[in-house]
């Protein structure tokens, strides 16, 4: 049952495979669940930033490479659940847009949120403060790891 599931933003989960504030709390979080759910979009999100990173040289080559393969190795073992994008997310977001968070989405957090209303979670994971206030305007329960932006 998705409602009973959280939701992971790739904020959240880039901490399962990046050393980053909120590592160990974010890890104490996902033993306690079976499984949690992601999307696409968080996949794609996941490859982006570790890519960013190796560029950076904030990773080596090694070390993006084994990110990737725990990732992978999560997703076949069933910790994580990955929903598709479809249209219908777009869309969402698009009308999300207008929703009075404060400040405005990003293009993303608006698809991510989208997504979480779609799939029927209560519950979001994420780093990202901004995300973490428009996501409690539309009822869900947050959990806040670090804080990466504003």
């Amino acid at each position: 049952m998705p409602a009973a599931e959280p939701y992971l933003e790739t904020s959240a989960l880039a901490k399962r495979y990046l050393d980053e504030a909120g590592s160990d709390q974010f890890d104490a979080f996902l033993g306690r669940r079976p499984r949690a759910l992601i999307s696409r979009l968080v996949v794609i999100e996941l490859r982006c930033l570790l890519k960013r990173r190796l560029e950076g040289r904030q990773i080596d080559a090694r070390y993006e490479q084994a990110a990737l393969a725990d990732f992978a190795g999560d997703v076949r073992r069933g910790h994580f659940q990955v929903e598709p994008l479809t249209d219908r997310h777009a869309l969402m977001a698009y009308d999300l847009v207008d929703q009075p968070f404060g400040r405005s989405l990003r293009t993303l957090d608006a698809l991510h949120l989208a997504i979480a209303q779609t799939i029927g979670v209560k519950m979001l994971a994420t780093a990202d403060l901004g995300m973490a206030r428009a996501a409690e305007v539309l009822g869900f329960t947050v959990v806040i790891f670090g804080q990466n932006t504003l």
